[in-house]
């Protein structure tokens, strides 16, 4: 596929292929979402014909033809290691992770672009944001090879961020590897991402990775007679490092009638007023079978799909437990 398509159109305004910029999250959520999911059509997507691949590396090519038109490394493209380490491609992972890990100890980081070709930065993307991808897939791997190889990038990781980027009030991003020169801004995924998954890859033992090692305080019970566990283990990140509990989907799926009838209740509390007023036989609600979402027009039935939990507004819970008052309560 290519990385960017027009919506509107339906055609691809961009016919790059490659695991980079634009199209990265793409890849990572068929996985991803698979997993979560148990959805088998996701993973056959994923697996589809690769052209991108070259000795380990990974290359933009034509989207139509396979021509290589990007001879570069990306630094975003560092997520993919740990990716496959998802699906058990250890060697292929492991390969691909040194080549990245070689420019990483070039240059003290990942330059933004990286000329295969020429084994140096591509003009004007020379900077490093502190970006957390290859830190990401050390984690992923260390957790599953247990090789200290990845703890070893770790702390070269820190010791690098640390000398290089370190300000009195922050950490900036380098806006030069070849001099490290830095740049007067601190991007947000540095503490959200790249400071959480050091922390991760140093602290096998988080409940995070394992589900119950950390002590009795990972589990919490819940639904009917304790039928559903959450925090049991199995955490899936999103791309943006938040982590994710698939039994959660478990849950909503198991309770999906338990839900319904909250939302009928919901249902009659966004009614106007003046309905209120009615006789108690026209205000009565209706079945749950028929209830009717505030989304669709009238007399229109909505199925909720087996894993999904009803959308409703923070206020208009919270006010059923008699919490949120306002005005015309």
């Amino acid at each position: 596929v290519g990385n960017h398509i027009d919506i509107v159109t339906k055609k691809w305004v961009a016919q790059d292929a490659g695991i980079g910029a634009g199209v990265d999250s793409y890849f990572e959520y068929l996985v991803k979402g698979a997993i979560m999911l148990e959805d088998e059509e996701l993973l056959d997507m994923f697996r589809g014909k690769n052209y991108t691949r070259f000795d380990d590396w990974y290359l933009w090519v034509q989207m139509h033809k396979g021509t290589v038109t990007m001879p570069v490394f990306q630094s975003l493209e560092a997520f993919w290691p740990g990716l496959q380490s998802l699906l058990g491609n250890l060697d292929s992972a492991a390969r691909t992770f040194q080549n990245y890990y070689s420019v990483w100890r070039q240059f003290g980081g990942l330059p933004e672009f990286y000329s295969i070709t020429q084994g140096y930065t591509v003009d004007k993307r020379e900077g490093y944001p502190l970006r957390p991808e290859l830190i990401e897939s050390a984690m992923y791997l260390f957790r599953a090879t247990g090789d200290h190889t990845y703890l070893q990038f770790g702390l070269d990781a820190v010791e690098s961020i640390e000398r290089i980027a370190k300000t009195p009030c922050g950490y900036a991003s380098v806006k030069d590897l070849r001099d490290h020169q830095l740049d007067n801004r601190m991007e947000s995924f540095f503490l959200a991402e790249t400071v959480k998954y050091l922390y991760l890859l140093f602290d096998p033992a988080h409940f995070l990775h394992g589900g119950g090692t950390g002590g009795g305080e990972s589990w919490e019970e819940g639904g009917d007679s304790g039928q559903c566990v959450l925090g049991a283990g199995g955490f899936i990140f999103n791309t943006e490092a938040h982590p994710l509990d698939p039994a959660a989907l478990h849950c909503c799926s198991r309770h999906t009638q338990e839900r319904q009838e909250l939302r009928d209740i919901l249902l009659s509390l966004s009614q106007p007023s003046s309905q209120s007023e009615q006789p108690a036989s026209q205000t009565e609600d209706p079945p749950s079978s028929q209830s009717e979402s505030i989304a669709l027009k009238p007399g229109e039935k909505k199925t909720p799909p087996p894993l999904s939990c009803p959308v409703e507004p923070f206020s208009a819970r919270l006010s059923v437990l008699g919490q949120v008052f306002s005005d015309n309560t």
